[in-house]
Parts: structure tokens; sequence; C-alpha cells
């Protein structure tokens, strides 16, 4: 599903504006990104929780020269689904 389709169900859905859709989409992600950025992680009930996970610098090897490369440090955010959300993939609801 694309950004577009999402917000018109959502609208559709909820009885909202697309409009205020696409503006809750946008400060969800902003709330996100800030959250990240302190190590904080973001849960929602029955949905799941956006885990920000900090990746040591290391030094990897470029396969087509063999030379060595130092990869810097960074943020990486990772989603792990709730329980009730995997039951409800699971049984097909």
């Amino acid at each position: 599903m694309d950004n577009k389709t999402l917000t018109e169900r959502l609208s559709k859905d909820l009885d909202v504006s697309v409009e205020e859709v696409e503006s809750l989409i946008e400060g969800f992600a902003k709330v996100i990104g800030e959250c990240a950025l302190n190590l904080d992680s973001v849960t929602l009930p029955a949905f799941g929780a956006f885990e920000p996970k900090k990746r040591l610098e290391r030094v990897a090897v470029h396969p087509a020269t063999g030379t060595k490369l130092l990869v810097p440090p960074k943020i990486v955010l990772s989603f792990r689904p709730a329980t009730a959300l995997k039951q409800k993939i699971r049984n097909g609801k």
C-alpha cells in the first residue's frame, strides 16, 4: 500500500480530511525520528514497538577489491510487532 492509498483509507475510516491524516502521519514520523535520535523506543499497544539501536564503528572488507574500510557508527531503527498483531496476522483477521 502506498502513502496516498493509506491516507485516503484512513481518511474514509476515521471520517476526517485527507489533510488531517497527512498531518498526523507526518507528526508521527517526526516523533519516531526524534525518539530514535535519543535512543528511546516508541511502543504502540496491540501494534508493536519501534526500537533504535546504535551500531558501533567497525572495519569491513570491500568484496571486489579486498580493501579495508572503516564503517562509521550509526543508529538503526527496527520494528518489533506486538503479540496481538502477530496473532491477528496468523489467524487471518
